[in-house]
């Protein structure tokens, strides 16, 4: 079975698996794009095309051209083949470009493309219907280096399979070569794309002959390097190479990799129809996409290139109750005990299947009267979907199918290896049903609509409620809620009740669930119980001090969510805003989220601390005594008994070095970069230490591998780096203040504590 490409000169060379290793086949391939418009306009553009030599063939054929057309009659389009593959893009330009400004019978927007932007071995298996999953179990070689020794253009740190190879470059390149003649790996997992050219070159350079990291001599680079920015965050997509035979991972630039392994990548290679080399290095989004492309292929519906699609016009009252987004119980700041987490099973995905969400079913055409056709209407919203079958729905039903297997199977008690394959699989579906609800309201998105957007959330608005009602109807007590989980506790006396009454029971909680799951539809599950939860209120929010009660919020990272409604109360949060909050688990250990430890800017350092005073906190309940322990380690900061390795920092860069304002700690680690002619784009990461915070310049910090010898003898880095103790400090009381401040200690008190005769000093504390 196929499962890698190459693509040369309007031919496909394309790799079969055997039993022992892979075989090749070169095929004839012509890709072709779809343009719609007027019957007028495309027949002047068929004239146009005709005696365009990139374009080998054109012809008319009746497709869909959207999921709105399925229920009508397909459209006539000009389908255009051409010679090569990389000409596929250039057309398309030119159409929007040139052919459609300067044909008089044309206006802007007149030709809408379609089957543009599709990867080019994804493309392949559209067109010709092939599967690209692997029929056996894949081999695999790992090739490492770290960014030093890659920027210096030296072997010394090469790593195959995370063992390193102490040798010559001559004899590291032949013993590589022996390696990969030997194992005959059908996937090649690199710790940088750019190894690929590297390790060649390396090669040439010590006089060996016939060396090649593909099943067949060459490598080439299909893309360059870019910078991006999705949902607010930068990212870098580093060059990406093929070499024939094998498909390459490169683990700087596959999210799904680091996620869920092999296992992962090759179930999305089934569900999506993308060859493992491409499903690498897509992102969440583009395999979503990929999937609802294959789909909407099966049903002849063409992929735009471009969404035009603009929302439907609305009146005010619908525009503010679909603005609402999702709903937040807002958390009662301060320490809980005997806490039950709740959640319902992918929630967003299941309200797209149970109620038939899809961009073609929300007010579609057919059920637009008044004939009894409706199948139902979104709450608050008015919105009706059709009773027919949507598009989304298909998509995502088989990945709830699955996971719900694979969980059933892991609760069976499989051995390790099965194990390890199932929760591949179902994380890997995990992050595909965590975009399908946001990827509706993206405006890139191919078969997107923020109506199908607008109606999720108000769904979920509703089942909130209604969860709400019944829990509290049947004697719990919620603390806190948020998107799909819930946090309950027995409901104690009320004020109507006198001191010798007897505490109220609750209804069973997995009774409760089970009434709430089978009036919602939904699946709610008891995802943990804990002995206590601590919600921890924003930094310098009222909530911050005092008694630690109330109903403060507890957000992330200096953004506010409270909106002045009483603890408990229904509120809208900000998009993307993450609780705060810690607690310990009645099985055993601690969840964290939002606080330092679960932060990758924290250090190693101080995120152990923060354990510690967590485990403090638990033994004592006694704010004081997590201070103590606090003083402790302070001292071992003072006294430079700290690993230096354990104060690494990772920040990620959001723009170019000269596009900074501030002299912050990232611009002192670029600079720094700079000198050990190491790039360091937007999207990427740099680790360092902070040596000086007082410094404004490069010597301010040091990086992470500066912390080592530099394998190259004439290199000129600093030796045996210190550390800044004052800046470190401040960032460990900030860590133990998250955990003190839910009882009612803020940093004010903390310093109060330790500056009363303690061995703290208040310039431990100073601001920054």
């Amino acid at each position: 079975m196929t499962y890698t490409f190459e693509f040369d000169d309007g031919s496909v060379r394309a790799w079969n698996l055997t039993a022992d290793g892979a075989e090749s086949e070169c095929v004839e391939y012509t890709p072709s794009l779809v343009v719609d418009g007027p019957a007028t306009a495309l027949e002047s553009l068929a004239d146009r095309l005709a005696s365009d030599p990139k374009v080998c063939a054109l012809g008319f054929e009746k497709r869909y051209t959207s999921l709105h057309d399925t229920k009508s009659d397909r459209s006539r389009v000009l389908r255009v083949s051409l010679e090569r593959l990389a000409e596929v893009r250039t057309l398309a330009d030119e159409i929007r470009g040139v052919h459609e400004r300067e044909c008089e019978a044309t206006a802007p927007g007149t030709y809408r493309l379609y089957d543009v932007d599709l990867a080019p071995g994804f493309r392949y298996c559209l067109d010709e219907g092939i599967d690209p999953t692997p029929v056996r179990e894949l081999r695999t070689l790992r090739i490492g280096i770290d960014d030093r020794s890659l920027a210096n253009r030296s072997l010394s740190e090469l790593r195959l399979d995370g063992e390193p190879v102490d040798a010559e470059p001559a004899e590291l390149c032949w013993s590589l070569r022996r390696r990969l003649e030997r194992e005959d790996p059908d996937v090649l997992v690199v710790s940088h794309g750019e190894l690929i050219p590297f390790l060649e070159t390396a090669a040439t350079e010590a006089g060996l002959d016939g060396f090649h990291l593909g099943r067949l001599p060459g490598s080439t680079r299909v893309a360059g390097s870019n910078t991006y920015e999705s949902y607010g965050q930068v990212g870098h997509s580093p060059a990406r190479y093929r070499v024939p035979g094998r498909a390459i991972v490169d683990e700087s630039n596959s999210f799904l990799w680091h996620q869920s392994g092999l296992e992962g990548l090759v179930y999305m290679v089934r569900r999506t129809g993308r060859p493992l080399q491409e499903a690498a290095w897509g992102s969440i989004g583009t395999l979503l996409t990929s999937r609802q492309i294959r789909l909407a292929r099966e049903q002849d519906v063409l992929a735009p290139w471009n969404k035009w699609e603009p929302e439907s016009f609305s009146d005010v009252k619908t525009l503010h109750a679909a603005d609402r987004g999702g709903f937040t119980f807002a958390p009662e700041v301060g320490l809980h005990e005997n806490v039950h987490e709740i959640d319902f099973a992918s929630l967003y995905p299941r309200i797209i299947c149970q109620h038939n969400v899809s961009p073609e079913t929300v007010g579609c055409a057919c059920c637009a009267g008044d004939d009894g056709r409706i199948r139902e209407r979104v709450p608050e919203l008015e919105y009706h979907i059709c009773r027919e079958d949507g598009f989304l729905p298909g998509v995502l039903r088989p990945l709830l199918d699955d996971r719900a297997k694979f969980k059933r199977k892991l609760r069976e008690d499989p051995d390790e290896a099965e194990e390890r394959r199932l929760r591949a699989k179902s994380g890997a579906i995990k992050w595909i049903l965590v975009s399908c609800f946001g990827y509706q309201g993206y405006r890139n998105a191919k078969y997107g609509r923020i109506e199908c957007h607008e109606a999720i959330n108000a769904y979920a608005r509703e089942i909130m409620l209604r969860s709400k009602h019944l829990l509290e109807s049947a004697g719990w007590h919620i603390v806190h809620g948020i998107v799909d989980s819930l946090w309950v506790t027995p409901r104690g006396r009320d004020d109507r009740q006198t001191e010798t009454e007897p505490e109220p029971e609750p209804d069973p909680l997995e009774t409760v669930l089970e009434r709430i799951s089978c009036e919602i539809g939904i699946e709610l599950e008891h995802d943990g119980a804990y002995e206590w939860v601590c919600f921890v209120p924003l930094q310098g929010s009222e909530s911050g001090s005092g008694s630690g009660s109330g109903s403060g919020s507890a957000g992330r990272g200096g953004r506010r969510s409270e909106t002045g409604a009483p603890a408990g109360a229904l509120s809208s949060a900000p998009a993307g805003a993450l609780t705060r909050y810690f607690g310990k688990r009645t099985s055993g250990g601690f969840k964290c989220r939002g606080i330092e430890c679960r932060q990758r800017s924290t250090s190693a350092f101080v995120a152990d601390c923060q354990h510690e005073f967590l485990e403090v906190l638990d033994e004592t309940r006694d704010p004081e005594a997590v201070c103590d322990q606090l003083g402790r380690r302070l001292g071992e900061l003072r006294r430079s008994d700290v690993d230096p390795s354990d104060l690494v920092l990772t920040k990620r860069v959001s723009q170019p070095v000269d596009a900074y304002q501030q002299r912050t700690h990232t611009v002192a680690a670029l600079r720094r970069y700079d000198r050990h002619d190491i790039e360091r784009h937007p999207g990427q990461t740099v680790r360092y230490i902070v040596v000086d915070d007082d410094a404004r310049n490069p010597e301010r910090v040091r990086l992470e591998f500066e912390l080592e010898p530099d394998p190259d003898p004439e290199s000129e880095s600093d030796s045996s780096p210190t550390y800044d103790s004052d800046y470190y400090a401040d960032r460990l009381v900030r860590a133990a203040e998250s955990v003190t401040s839910p009882l009612g200690w803020d940093r004010t008190r903390i310093r109060r504590y330790l500056a009363d005769g303690r061995t703290v000093q208040l310039s431990t504390f100073r601001r920054r």
